[in-house]
């Protein structure tokens, strides 16, 4: 089943910067795809796209089924209980716990508090922190707020999971450590698209490589 879907996709900002450029491919469920390419070519302004956190200027983006041009604002948190977010600028709550921070999306929900306390714990032993969730995400090193963020991404069992440059201030230990989390939410059915330029992780991995050069796809 396709669950991503772009055709003849650009993406121009104020100014007549364009960072896209007719980008057209097809990502199907369950897929494990590497964004690659060089600092400015367009790599995280595709998943914002497909995050719905920008709108394409011309062509389309469909997400599990939805037109992401066309989409109203009310029906944005409706997609994106369906994806995981794994943003650089996905700021952590330094005055919350590592559960608090977890707990954050399914309170947004409305979950049941002793319901997404579970899952909030689950998705903390999932990533190898589970001893730490009382924790402050001050105390905790680069890779483990990483992994917190990668926790609170999760914890609502996403369909498809985004993220940009999750390794890209790691050392190379704690990359390959995030990777293979990233190819274990994979391995049971999540769909994963990562921007990176890590090809040392990508050639770990194996994932499938779509490169992005200059806002176009290469070829």
């Amino acid at each position: 089943m396709t669950q991503i879907v772009l055709s003849g996709v650009h993406k121009r900002y104020p100014g007549g910067h364009e960072a896209l450029a007719n980008i057209s491919l097809a990502i199907n469920a369950g897929e494990l795809v590497f964004v690659t390419g060089h600092s400015g070519a367009g790599k995280s302004t595709l998943l914002k796209l497909i995050a719905a956190i920008e709108r394409p200027s011309t062509g389309s983006v469909i997400v599990n089924g939805q037109n992401i041009g066309t989409l109203r604002a009310r029906g944005i948190p409706f997609l994106r209980r369906h994806l995981g977010l794994v943003f650089q600028d996905h700021k952590l709550l330094f005055d919350r716990s590592v559960i608090d921070n977890v707990l954050l999306p399914l309170d947004i929900n409305g979950f049941d508090r002793r319901e997404g306390t579970r899952r909030a714990r689950a998705a903390l032993d999932k990533v190898g922190l589970l001893h730490k969730e009382k924790a402050q995400p001050i105390t905790l090193s680069g890779g483990e707020q990483q992994r917190l963020c990668i926790a609170r991404a999760i914890v609502h069992r996403p369909a498809i999971l985004l993220a940009d440059e999750p390794t890209g201030n790691l050392d190379a230990d704690y990359a390959t450590e995030i990777g293979v989390l990233f190819r274990d939410f994979n391995q049971v059915g999540v769909t994963v698209v990562l921007a990176t330029h890590d090809m040392q992780l990508a050639a770990r991995l194996n994932p499938r490589l779509i490169e992005v050069r200059a806002g176009r796809l290469a070829a």
